[in-house]
């Protein structure tokens, strides 16, 4: 699914005109990444939490060359998933044919 399925279906089940839709889901993107910007956690319940986490310096291998580098300190978003959304994508019947 993409942002512009997304939008669609806001569209179809809201009943909001196409542009409004649109610019409901881009707030509600930018409202997640902004609060991830300033490293603080997104809790939606029923669905899971989006974290930003710090990940120290440590060495690794160029695959090209094989040499040793230094890759840097950065952040990295993780999602971890509730026990909820878990329970729904297992029982899935979608998910059992995958």
């Amino acid at each position: 699914m993409t942002k512009a399925d997304i939008i669609s279906e806001v569209f179809d089940k809201v009943g909001l005109p196409k542009q409004d839709a649109e610019e409901m889901v881009e707030m509600i993107l930018d409202l997640i990444k902004q609060t991830l910007k300033e490293s603080e956690t997104v809790k939606l319940s029923g669905f899971g939490n989006f974290v930003v986490r710090k990940k120290n310096s440590r060495k690794g291998r160029n695959p090209k060359t094989g040499q040793e580098i230094e890759i840097t300190p950065r952040k990295v978003v993780s999602f971890r998933p509730s026990m909820i959304f878990k329970g729904h994508v297992i029982e899935s019947p979608s998910a059992a044919a995958e």
